[in-house]
C-alpha cells in the first residue's frame, strides 16, 4: 500500500492506494489560509504537518489496514510558495503561498538586472511576484530581523518530506516553479541567484521526483502511527502530478484542465514550450526528461467559490451546486462579463494589480446571470491560454477535465462551447493530484512505471461544443479581453497597486 498526501490551499487530501496506484480510500483534513489586502497570502507550515499526521491516522483507522502494509509515502504540494527555515529546520515565519503578490519591487529589480525575455528563456517562466524567488527577496528586504535567522528555503511538500525523513531536499518539478532553476542545465541558476543577491547555500539539493528521500524518523513514525522503515518518495508539485493523475504522461495523451482553487491547462512535451509573449510557462515533469507546458490562472475555482459564498444565505455553506445548475441551459448573460482576477492574475496577463470585476451589469441581471458570467469568465481567460499554446505550435483538439469544478455539467458544457473542442470528465475528478503522486511513489518504489497512470481513470462524460455556439463565444471572448484592456490602467492606479 502507498499513502499519498496532497497539500492544497484549503487542506491536505490524503489517499490510500494499492501498489499500482489504484485508489482505495481518501480523507481530507482542512486548514486555514490568511488572505489580506496588499497581496498577502500565508499559511502556517505547522498546520500542514498537523494535517498530514491527522490524515494518516484517519486513513489507517477507516481502512482497517495494518501499518506494516504501508510500503511508502509520497507527497504532492502547492507550488511556488516560500518556506524559510532557521538553522534547526524550524520555520521562522508563516509560509508565503503561491497567491501572494507583495514582491512587485523585487520582480522589477530582477527584470532590470536580467531582462524579462532572457530570464524567461532560462527559467521557462516569467519573473513575477507569484514565484518563490521574488518572495524570498521580499522577506529579506522587508523583514530584516526575520531574515537574520534564515538558513534554508523550501516549498510546501519539501517541508513535509523534511519532517518525515530529516532530509531537506526538493525535486525538479517544484524546483522549476521557483524562478531560481535553470531549466537548461537542471541546476539552480548561478546568474539568477547572483542577480537576486541570494546565497546558493540557501537552496536545497535537487533530486528526481521518484527518488526515495529516506525513511521515517522515529518521531515521524510515532506521530503517524507507521513503522520507522517506511520509505518516503519525494513526489512533486501539484501541477505536474495532476498531469500524471489525469493519465497525461506523454504528448500523445493530449491536454487536461484542472478546475481547482487555481485552474490550469497543461500537457506533456519532450521540450519546454516558450511563448513569444510569455503568456504561458513550462515546468519540469515528474516523468524524467519530460516537461509540462502550463497556463495557470490564479482564481479559477476560487472565483466560483467566491460567487457561491456571496450569493448564498449562509456563506459557510455555499449553494454552489444549485447556483451553477440555475446558470445552465440557454441562459444568456446579455453582454454581462466577469473578469476573474480576484487574486491578481498569472496566465495569460501576468498582472498582479488586476482585480475581479463585473462589466456590463444591468438592472435586469439576476443571481443566475452573475453566476454564469463567472463560469464564462474563467472559460474566456483559459481560452486565451489555449490560443497562446496553439500560436506556439501545440495541437489541442480535446481537453480532459479534473478537479472539483469538473463535477459541474453546466461548467463543462460552457467550457466546450467557449473553447470549441470536446471537454471530457474523468473519473478522478478530485483525486488527480493524489493519484499522480501515488503513481510517482509506485515508480520510485520500483512497483510500476508511469504508463500505469493511463489505466487508473476513464472518461465518464463528454461535452461537445454546441452547433454555432463557439462562433458566438469567440466574438464574446474578444469583448471580454477588451474589458480587461480598458480597466488595466485603472487597476494599476489603485493605491495598493504600488506594492505589487
Amino acid at each position: 500500500m502507498i499513502i499519498a498526501h496532497d497539500l492544497g490551499t484549503t487542506g491536505n487530501k490524503a489517499s490510500l492506494h494499492h501498489d499500482d496506484g489504484r485508489l482505495v480510500t481518501s480523507v481530507t483534513v482542512p486548514y486555514p489560509a490568511h488572505f489580506a489586502a496588499g497581496g498577502i497570502a500565508e499559511q502556517d507550515p505547522a498546520d500542514w504537518w498537523g494535517a498530514v499526521v491527522t490524515a494518516t491516522r484517519q486513513l489507517l483507522s477507516t481502512s482497517g489496514i495494518g501499518p506494516e502494509t504501508v510500503g511508502g509515502l509520497v507527497v504532492s504540494g502547492q507550488m511556488m510558495g516560500t518556506v524559510l527555515l532557521d538553522a534547526h529546520g524550524a520555520p521562522v515565519r508563516p509560509a508565503i503561498i503561491w497567491a501572494d503578490t507583495r514582491s512587485g519591487a523585487q520582480t522589477r529589480m530582477l527584470e532590470q538586472a536580467l531582462g524579462a525575455e532572457a530570464a524567461y528563456r532560462v527559467l521557462g517562466h516569467r519573473l513575477n511576484p507569484t514565484y518563490s524567488l521574488e518572495k524570498i527577496m521580499w522577506v529579506r528586504d522587508n523583514e530584516p530581523d526575520t531574515w537574520a535567522r534564515v538558513r534554508h528555503f523550501c516549498v510546501a511538500k519539501d517541508f513535509i518530506v523534511y519532517r518525515l525523513t530529516g532530509r531537506l531536499a526538493t525535486e525538479r518539478s517544484d524546483a522549476s516553479g521557483t524562478n531560481a532553476y535553470d531549466q537548461i542545465t537542471g541546476t539552480w541558476s548561478e546568474s539568477v541567484l547572483a542577480a537576486a543577491g541570494l546565497d546558493p547555500a540557501l537552496f536545497p539539493e535537487i533530486l528526481d521526483s521518484t527518488t526515495v528521500a529516506g525513511t521515517l524518523t522515529s518521531d515521524a513514525a510515532d506521530a503517524l502511527g507507521l513503522p520507522t522503515g517506511t520509505r518516503v518518495v519525494m513526489g512533486g508539485g501539484d501541477g505536474p502530478l495532476a498531469a500524471v493523475g489525469s493519465g497525461v504522461v506523454a504528448p500523445e495523451d493530449g491536454a487536461y484542465v484542472c478546475l481547482g482553487t487555481s485552474s490550469w491547462i497543461s500537457f506533456a512535451s519532450p521540450t519546454p514550450l516558450h511563448d513569444p509573449q510569455m503568456r504561458t510557462m513550462t515546468f519540469d515533469n515528474v516523468v524524467p526528461g519530460s516537461f509540462v507546458p502550463t497556463a495557470t490562472m490564479q482564481a479559477g475555482g476560487a472565483s466560483v467559490q467566491w460567487i457561491a459564498e456571496a450569493l448564498s444565505a449562509d456563506p459557510a455553506r455555499p449553494e454552489t451546486g444549485r447556483l451553477t445548475a440555475d446558470a445552465g441551459g440557454d441562459l444568456d448573460t446579455e453582454d454581462l462579463y466577469f473578469l476573474p482576477y480576484l487574486l491578481g492574475e498569472r496566465s495569460p496577463l501576468w498582472d498582479p494589480a488586476a482585480r475581479g470585476a463585473f462589466v456590463g451589469i444591468g438592472r435586469h441581471h439576476t443571481r443566475s446571470h452573475l453566476t454564469r458570467a463567472v463560469l464564462e469568465g474563467v472559460a474566456f481567460n483559459l481560452f486565451t491560454c489555449i490560443q497562446a499554446f496553439r500560436e506556439s505550435g501545440a495541437v489541442i483538439d480535446r481537453i480532459d477535465a479534473v478537479g472539483g469544478g469538473a463535477q459541474s455539467d453546466v461548467w463543462l458544457g460552457i467550457l466546450a462551447d467557449v473553447w470549441g473542442v470536446p471537454v471530457r470528465r474523468r473519473t478522478i475528478v478530485e483525486e488527480a493530484n493524489s493519484l499522480g503522486a501515488a503513481v510517482t511513489g509506485a515508480v520510485g518504489l520500483g512497483l510500476a512505471d508511469f504508463s500505469a497512470a493511463r489505466a487508473l481513470s476513464e472518461v465518464t462524460a463528454e461535452f461537445a461544443p454546441g452547433a454555432g455556439r463557439h462562433a458566438v463565444y469567440a466574438q464574446r471572448h474578444a469583448r471580454f479581453t477588451t474589458a480587461y484592456d480598458a480597466l488595466a490602467p485603472w487597476f494599476a492606479s489603485a493605491p495598493s497597486a504600488g506594492s505589487v
